[in-house]
């Protein structure tokens, strides 16, 4: 059944969108604001709530929105949504199934050349001291390594097809193996185990939940491949911190690119981490690792931006309006079953 005039909530954190979403829903009542807590007095009316992966939709704000009916994320994943819950309060949730798994793969492969060339080591020397000296910048070959993809849905596919052009025996592992792609692209599917103790490298794809928390962690750690590197462009809570600083001070892991941390919101505000009246421990040591691998010669570390480019984001915009729209018109499109 097609609705008129509902109340839109649009959470931003990019000024460029907000006249298109204006101007896209302008016969609607539309809200604007940079997080929920700025717009908190309107929640009680929101039947339609867009958020990106970095606003937090908990219990607390889904209670405030008693006539909430669609959460559609701009994002694949939807991990800062309390989906628990907004499926006992029969709220529908819609994400965006594909926008970057070109995107992410390459960024994937930017962070591996990276190590794997000494290119950040590179420019330091030579912008910092002038020296062009060769010493310590002995990188290695991508070529006829041996690279396992954890996770091979649309984004590790990609990586799959990237790391087959640099010449690389790829292997993967997945709960839901694509056998037909695997067959096509020329590549072998493994157990968990067996990935982690005969890779060279490392890239994690698959979806965070309670069943891929800390994938890698402190018990596993210990039986990968020595000189292992591990790439993360997937979710920080895919690896246990702890176990990858371990990894790196006992030599088995040789470095990492990780475009994601456990608790990365705290590397922001350790200040309100530590002047809280009951101080979480546990994250407190998180955000101390986090910092020990920012300051680790071998480990490089951006800020969750892999998906970040011109088309990826069009393609989120555009996909999360279609949402949206779809919703409205009483044909829900992409929406967790």
């Amino acid at each position: 059944m097609i609705q008129n005039n509902m109340n839109i909530a649009y959470i931003y954190s990019e000024e460029k969108w907000r006249d298109h979403i204006k101007e896209t829903f302008s016969d609607h009542n539309l809200t604007i604001g940079t997080s929920l807590e700025e717009i908190k007095d309107q929640l009680s009316e929101v039947e339609i709530l867009s958020v990106f992966v970095s606003h937090q939709v908990t219990k607390e704000y889904l209670d405030l929105m008693p006539n909430l009916k669609l959460i559609a994320t701009r994002s694949t994943g939807y991990d800062h949504i309390d989906a628990v819950t907004a499926k006992e309060k029969g709220i529908q949730i819609a994400t965006v199934p594909s926008y970057g798994e070109n995107t992410v793969a390459e960024f994937a492969f930017a962070l591996l050349l990276t190590l794997s060339r000494r290119v950040y080591e590179s420019y330091k020397q030579v912008s910092e001291t002038g020296s062009f000296e060769k010493d310590g910048l002995r990188g290695f070959d991508l070529f006829d390594k041996k690279i396992g993809i954890i996770g091979t849905g649309k984004i590790g596919l990609n990586v799959i097809k990237i790391a087959k052009g640099f010449g690389m025996d790829v292997q993967a592992y997945d709960l839901f193996p694509n056998e037909e792609e695997a067959s096509k692209i020329g590549f072998s599917y493994v157990s968990f185990e067996e990935l982690l103790s005969s890779s060279d490298i490392i890239s994690i794809h698959a979806p965070y939940n309670e069943d891929t928390h800390h994938l890698i962690n402190k018990s596993n750690i210990t039986t990968v491949k020595p000189g292992v590197y591990i790439i993360n462009t997937a979710r920080g809570g895919l690896v246990e911190t702890t176990a990858l600083v371990n990894g790196l001070d006992a030599g088995l892991v040789a470095g990492a690119g990780l475009d994601v941390l456990e608790e990365e919101g705290y590397l922001g505000d350790e200040l309100q981490l530590l002047e809280d009246d009951h101080p979480n421990a546990k994250e407190l040591k998180i955000t101390l690792s986090n910092h020990y691998l920012i300051d680790h010669p071998r480990v490089i570390i951006t800020p969750h931006n892999a998906f970040n480019t011109e088309g990826a984001m069009r393609r989120i915009i555009d996909t999360t309006v279609n949402n949206i729209k779809s919703f409205i018109n009483g044909q829900p499109l992409n929406t967790l079953k």
